[in-house]
């Protein structure tokens, strides 16, 4: 196997497990809940605890990546992840879960700072296929993650969750450990005015605001979805409503893989978006049964757009700035994962959780004014192509 191949495979591996790792804090809500004595308010904080360090790391790491040595920061961020899962299953306090939690993001956030950067130069002739297959992977462990909870508590109790997905980044550990990182020398470091030039071209612009409000409607689906049905359902059915809204990533990110060389990239966003609305106000207008999990496919199929097709848009804009690039689209992503499911915690604490639901269908609505206004605003619905800023 060559380097390339590798690297790809070690880092779609670690992909799926940070998926699976994401797609567990929603599903093991009520088991928090019921094991430390906490509030709606208080599991609302799991979100931001899980994102806060991601965000950092991740925004630090990717601009940074033209100077670090990337090989170090993926072996130190996949070893922290597993260390710090085994911390969660530990924990004596809720507090000090959170604290691990943190540790976890930061952890991940470190990896994913510099693993697209790693994929766009190994393949730079089809960066946005593979930024959409790496975009599925994702998708395949996010509906492997509410499953995976079900069936270790029905044999034990939550703390087993994490560490059984800390197994799942070993073989990530033992290949960055092992192979050597081929020439990263083609990625630009970032200087203070090349960084504000990038922030002012409109197609970046567009993307960091789209990338903020996908990560806000996904943040709240992953976090409260399964909460939310437990109103309808019991444990493992709720979990099963979680994973009809991934499972939906897995299709429609195949057919977005396909499409995104064919079809410019903000008339595709457009396209997908705009039935996720209404399937959101379905799903959360007090419906049960085939409706709902309906809905949910349909909002998840949608929704799943967002992340792939934004992230190669800004890159293709200016591909020799893929580090800060992918730190400033996840960032923005991470930021709405994080900032989101707090609010509908809040909000469920005055008025209900299914009231407080709505909140993710007005963003929807936002996310799609976003993209249409990024279009009139750059002119076209393809990624603009301008000479790169220079250092």
């Amino acid at each position: 196997m060559d380097r390339a191949r590798g690297w790809t495979i070690a880092i779609f591996l670690f992909v799926f497990g940070d998926a699976v790792a994401m797609q567990a804090r929603g599903p093991i809500l009520s088991e928090l809940e019921a094991g430390f004595g906490v509030s709606e308010g208080a599991l609302g904080l799991v979100a931001p605890a899980g994102t806060a360090g991601f965000v950092v790391a991740v925004v630090a790491t990717g601009l940074l990546a033209g100077r670090l040595r990337m090989r170090r920061t993926l072996v130190v961020g996949v070893v922290g992840v597993a260390c710090a899962l085994v911390a969660m299953a530990a924990a004596p306090l809720y507090a000090v879960f959170l604290l691990a939690l943190l540790a976890q993001g930061a952890a991940a956030g470190a990896f994913r700072g510099v693993d697209r950067v790693v994929l766009s130069h190994l393949h730079a002739a089809r960066r946005g296929r593979v930024y959409t297959a790496y975009a599925l992977v994702w998708a395949v462990g996010a509906v492997a993650g509410p499953q995976l909870v079900s069936a270790v508590l029905s044999v034990a109790d939550w703390r087993a969750v994490f560490v059984v997905i800390a197994l799942c980044f070993v073989p990530t550990a033992v290949a960055a450990g092992r192979l050597e990182l081929p020439s990263m020398s083609a990625e630009r470091s970032l200087s203070r005015s090349a960084l504000a030039d990038l922030l002012r071209r409109p197609s970046v612009v567009g993307a960091c605001v789209g990338m903020l409000l996908v990560g806000a409607v996904e943040g709240i689906m992953f976090t409260w979805l399964a909460y939310y049905a437990g109103e309808f359902y019991a444990t493992a059915t709720a979990n099963l409503l979680l994973s009809t809204y991934l499972l939906a990533y897995i299709p429609a990110r195949f057919g977005y893989t396909l499409a995104v060389d064919r079809v410019p990239s903000l008339a595709l966003l457009f396209v997908a978006v705009l039935p996720a609305i209404p399937a959101l106000a379905v799903a959360f207008s007090g419906q049960a049964g085939p409706v709902l999990f309906l809905a949910v496919f349909v909002a998840g199929a949608g929704l799943s757009s967002g992340f792939p097709i934004l992230a190669a848009y800004a890159v293709e804009a200016a591909p020799s700035y893929t580090g800060p690039l992918n730190a400033l689209t996840t960032g923005a992503t991470y930021a709405g994962i994080a900032i989101a499911p707090a609010a509908v915690g809040a909000l469920a604490e005055l008025y209900g959780i299914g009231r407080a639901l709505w909140l993710a269908v007005a963003i929807a609505g936002a996310l799609l004014v976003t993209i249409g206004a990024t279009w009139l605003w750059t002119g076209t619905a393809a990624a603009p192509t301008v000479a790169t800023a220079s250092d």
